[in-house]
């Protein structure tokens, strides 16, 4: 084995039992022999090079390339007594400082989203086959941290749970002007426009989601109250009631913090309420790891709340309520790769074998940053006005408690529609 790779390996590696055969076909042992033994070989000589020397990237892409086996467990178990050992804080070499050090000079650079790039980064994700998002998505398409109210609660549960929590926190009225930014399949925009009658515009940079969520309102016959168009929220020269989004703030990159909250300052009446619901970092500044720059998110960055808060201030928004997601989204991407792999071989259909890979190492190793590394999920509540929203939380639970009565209500008139249709149709 590499004498670097090992090394780094014996630093790492306290708890558990990680056993890896290199090239050569030498097994050795890291840990302290507890649990259940996780195996993998290393099939090459020039992929435990490029590990030892940038493993952030090339770990990844060994798994991708066929370089990395895994013999006992999964790439997840693998990723677990790594992530397990080393929580947040991994001692490193002194050319893997350097090679961090250019990450973080650069990352703005990367973070570039200009109307044009914006939109190429985001197609070149979300316009991925809908039938692969289908293959572990719940129902409606939610692509974004899920909300356990329980333990044992269904993927489909929890995001309806997500949808009824930020609905609650928008505290939308009849009638509102609501803008969804980012507003992925159209799940959320639908659910304020069924449940709450709200007017919502949705504006996304996806072909795909563009498609599909003017399709759902279509079908769902909510046209006249829910539109989902394909434009950038910067061409966007109005104002509404709410403003929400979700999993969209995550793409913007760090230069186009103060952007960003300048213009949906300008969008959102004095009235208004704005909530935002984005991926953070709990442990500060930091760069986007570069397995998921170069092959999932390119130009996407996870924030610390540092260095949101600064622009938002700046902006003139009052932050009048911020709440911290932590173990739901790993809850979620449980669930996520769960159903990715009980559905591998319909993917593999769709794209191949190191697609199939890829995903499997995204979903992993996005979970096991969730549970054993720093990241979570900020919802933060905005407005111009301290007074926009009461100034207890009592309201959150009473409007959700009201939305689920809604909810229940429709769910069975719509149960009494298709019974006296099947009925007339016998």
């Amino acid at each position: 084995m590499n004498a670097i790779l090992k090394a780094a390996l014996s630093r790492m590696v306290h708890t558990g039992t990680l056993i890896i055969t290199d090239s050569s076909g030498k097994a050795r042992t890291f840990g302290d022999g507890t649990g259940e033994p996780i195996h993998f070989r290393i099939n090459s000589a020039v992929a435990e090079r490029k590990i030892a020397f940038d493993p952030s990237l090339h770990f990844a892409e060994a798994y991708m390339n066929g370089e990395i086996d895994v013999l006992d467990g999964d790439i997840y178990d693998v990723l677990k007594i790594i992530f397990e050992n080393t929580g947040a804080t991994v001692a490193k070499e002194p050319w893997m400082l350097a090679i961090e050090g250019i990450r973080r000079a650069t990352r703005r650079l990367h973070q570039m989203n200009t109307l044009t790039r914006a939109s190429s980064n985001v197609q070149r994700h979300y316009d991925l086959s809908e039938d692969l998002y289908r293959l572990f998505l719940d129902t409606d398409m939610q692509y974004s941290c899920a909300y356990f109210e329980r333990p044992d609660a269904s993927l489909e549960e929890a995001q309806l749970a997500k949808k009824r929590h930020i609905a609650a926190k928008l505290l939308v009225q009849r009638g509102q002007r609501t803008l969804d930014i980012g507003c992925g399949w159209g799940g959320l925009g639908l659910y304020l426009a069924k449940h709450l009658q709200a007017d919502v515009t949705g504006v996304t940079l996806s072909q795909e989601q563009h498609g599909i969520a003017n399709k759902r309102a279509f079908e769902e016959g909510l046209t006249a109250r829910a539109r989902f168009d394909l434009r950038d929220y910067r061409t966007i020269e109005d104002s509404f009631d709410r403003i929400v989004s979700v999993g969209m703030f995550e793409h913007v990159g760090i230069g186009h913090f103060p952007e960003y909250f300048h213009h949906t300052a300008r969008l959102l009446k004095k009235d208004g309420v704005f909530l935002l619901h984005s991926i953070g970092r709990s442990d500060g500044p930091s760069y986007t790891n570069a397995f998921i720059q170069k092959y999932i998110f390119p130009g996407g960055y996870i924030p610390a709340l540092s260095e949101v808060v600064p622009h938002i201030e700046k902006a003139g928004l009052v932050i009048t309520d911020i709440e911290i997601l932590r173990l739901h989204y790993a809850d979620t991407l449980r669930i996520w790769r769960e159903r990715f792999m009980a559905n591998r071989e319909k993917a593999k259909a769709i794209y191949d074998e190191r697609f199939c890979r890829m995903w499997e190492f995204y979903l992993a190793a996005s979970e096991a940053a969730f549970r054993w590394q720093n990241l979570v999920v900020f919802q933060i509540q905005l407005a111009h006005r301290q007074e926009a929203v009461p100034l207890t939380r009592n309201y959150i639970e009473k409007e959700e408690k009201r939305l689920k009565r809604l909810e229940c209500e429709r769910s069975s008139a719509n149960s009494q529609v298709n019974t006296k249709e099947s009925v007339a149709g016998r």
